[in-house]
């Protein structure tokens, strides 16, 4: 670092780009945290969610009147789990 009195640089404005390094990595780690609670204490009724959503998606791009009946249950499965 070069000696002398530059207000840039005494002031931080060079070290902006690793400051903001600093604080992306920092919420970064946070978010992976907050995954791993969610994914603990959430992790299998969201596995029961996205397994309902799958088989209504399929269900709606298979279509038909046969299908209409299954989709109602479908909704109303849906519809409890996310009441729990």
């Amino acid at each position: 670092m070069h000696e002398g009195g530059d207000d840039c640089e005494s002031s931080g404005a060079n070290f902006g780009p690793w400051v903001w390094s600093a604080y992306r990595a920092y919420n970064e780690l946070l978010r992976e945290k907050v995954k791993k609670r969610f994914d603990a204490q959430e992790g299998p009724w969201m596995d029961k969610v996205a397994d309902l959503l799958v088989q209504v998606v399929n269900a709606r791009w298979e279509g038909g009147r046969q299908k209409e009946k299954e989709l109602e249950e479908l909704y109303e499965r849906l519809e409890k789990l996310l009441s729990e």
